[in-house]
């Protein structure tokens, strides 16, 4: 068996001035796999992801581990953390219109990464940067790299920040919610991509959701995330045999086409669940 590209055991975090911890106990591995994470508003699930990154400056993280390959990610000083950062892991954020400089040229911040990471001429970099773009399904990917982000479509500044997060080759990518501002038929061209990343080139997903369908097609595993604890993991597939009654009531929760047309179960949360062990 080959060892995994992250492993996590005991995560806490906590943000400044809070009286209790934002993630309690999360542990977790990632393989070259798509692992789903998935769990309402405020369940702590993009914070874990950020704090991987170690992108919450104001936040106190502390673990038994948390480390990618054989690298602790606690240990590294903000210096070495930018060596990780961006180019060995990446984040893809969920909405373009916020994550894209409205001011600079979409091609500029795409080869802005390779810049930032390889020693090369801008020429170099702007080559790279068009390729990617073409490699995400772009059509004229010149074009679109003049082009600032109001000039272009969700859905393209949704493969643009995939381009961004891939042009360095990182080993892991987390995606928080890369589809949820998307309309059916692109979404299905990101995830056609992501998807193909992880076959092609063997890298590890994170995939942030919450969206129950979503990960139980497109994902491997998946671990079901409440009050900042996982409450439970289990194959993607194996999502209708779930065991905690948090994630049978969110799978209860989702309305079906053709089903019933009475009101929608409500979680009935309880008190127990804060108090449980991650698995």
């Amino acid at each position: 068996m080959t060892s995994p590209i992250l492993d996590v055991k005991n995560l806490h975090i906590r943000y400044g001035g809070a009286s209790a911890d934002a993630v309690r106990g999360v542990s977790f591995t990632l393989g070259r796999e798509r692992l789903g994470i998935v769990g309402e508003s405020g369940s702590g699930k993009s914070t874990v992801g950020r704090a991987l990154l170690r992108l919450l400056p104001s936040a106190k993280i502390t673990a038994e581990t948390m480390r990618f390959e054989d690298i602790e990610l606690l240990s590294l000083t903000e210096k070495q953390m930018l060596g990780i950062r961006g180019r060995r892991m990446s984040m893809i954020l969920q909405d373009p219109k916020f994550s894209l400089n409205p001011i600079r040229k979409v091609g500029d911040q795409v080869a802005e990464t390779y810049l930032r990471h390889f020693k090369c001429s801008r020429k170099e970099a702007g080559e790279k940067a068009i390729a990617m773009l073409e490699a995400v399904k772009i059509r004229d990917p010149e074009r679109v790299c003049e082009q600032y982000p109001h000039e272009i479509s969700g859905g393209m500044g949704q493969r643009v920040m995939i381009a961004m997060m891939l042009l360095a080759d990182p080993d892991v990518v987390i995606a928080d919610e890369p589809t949820s501002a998307l309309d059916v038929t692109v979404r299905l061209q990101v995830l056609n991509i992501l998807d193909s990343l992880v076959r092609d080139r063997g890298i590890g997903l994170i995939m942030i959701s919450h969206d129950l369908n979503l990960v139980r097609n497109f994902c491997d595993r998946v671990l079901i995330m409440y009050a900042g604890r996982v409450v439970e993991t289990l194959a993607a597939r194996d999502l209708d045999k779930a065991q905690h009654p948090y994630t049978r009531g969110l799978l209860a929760a989702q309305p079906r086409i053709g089903g019933a047309r009475a009101p929608l179960a409500v979680l009935d949360r309880r008190p127990e669940w804060l108090e449980e062990v991650s698995r």
